[in-house]
């Protein structure tokens, strides 16, 4: 058996609690959260063209780090 490498952070716990969260949910439950996320007003999500996503990440990685 192979293990898992899991990101910094996280573990075969967190996972299992993670999957439990949404395999549970029902579909109500599931939209209302999607809806919510969009109502944020500190955040906002756009499609960008796959061949400019590298210079994205870069531009947000610039603006994270001054």
């Amino acid at each position: 058996m192979t293990r898992t490498a899991f990101p910094a952070g996280w573990d075969e716990a967190r996972v299992r609690r993670v999957l439990e969260h949404y395999e549970s949910q029902s579909d109500e439950e599931a939209v209302a959260e999607d809806e919510a996320a969009f109502e944020l007003t500190t955040h906002t999500a756009m499609e960008v063209p796959v061949e400019l996503v590298p210079e994205v990440r870069e531009l947000l990685a610039k603006h994270r780090a001054g």
